[in-house]
């Protein structure tokens, strides 16, 4: 959850917001009713999202066609929020997630983004050298893996639907949903099997 701002932030925040009262473009409820579903997103929608596409496929044609549509039929609200692309790893092609300029994140599914994704360490480093992150996160690809960096914009924000793990055949959607993290949503990790 964000810390709640302060000071002059709080002061200019209480003015937009009566302001934008004021003209009928939002109420102070609307506003509420956001931030609390902002602050129930968790990395388990979109786990949950990964899981029901690799059971299902039906659900997983939906999730590549129209993300946005996907995450609306598992129940997150996409009111608002930018288009939402899905993109998938295969055995030949791995997808990494940044935003260069600042953290663009697909907050109704993954919830805040992690500080490590914000910094510009991560930012600038993810785009020049992919493969070097990905070993620090532990993440070793073969060397016939391509991996393809994109870039989440104000405009548009990506998750990636990893590769279901060998050895997983017959889990419950549920028990695929425990072992999706925040991470491989992003691209940095895989998921694991223990």
């Amino acid at each position: 959850m964000a810390a709640p701002p302060s000071g002059a932030s709080l002061a200019l925040l209480e003015k937009l917001v009566a302001a934008l009262n004021a003209k009928g473009l939002v109420s102070e409820t609307e506003i509420a009713e956001r931030q609390a579903i902002t602050d129930r997103a968790s990395p388990e929608i979109g786990a949950r999202m990964v899981a029901r596409a690799w059971t299902d496929p039906d659900y997983y044609a939906l999730l590549m066609k129209d993300g946005k549509a996907a995450a609306e039929a598992m129940g997150a609200s996409m009111a608002g929020a930018p288009e939402l692309g899905v993109l998938e790893n295969t055995p030949k092609q791995h997808h990494l997630v940044v935003c260069t300029l600042c953290s663009c994140y697909p907050r109704a599914l993954l919830g805040y983004p992690p500080g490590w994704y914000k910094s510009f360490a991560y930012r600038s480093r993810a785009v020049r050298e992919p493969r070097a992150v990905l070993a620090e996160w532990g993440t070793q690809l073969p060397d016939d893996v391509e991996i393809r960096v994109v870039d989440s914009t104000a405009d548009y924000r990506w998750m990636v639907l990893p590769m279901r793990p060998r050895g997983t055949e017959g889990w419950s959607a549920e028990k695929l949903a425990g072992i999706v993290t925040r991470d491989a949503l992003v691209g940095v990790a895989v998921p694991q099997i223990s």
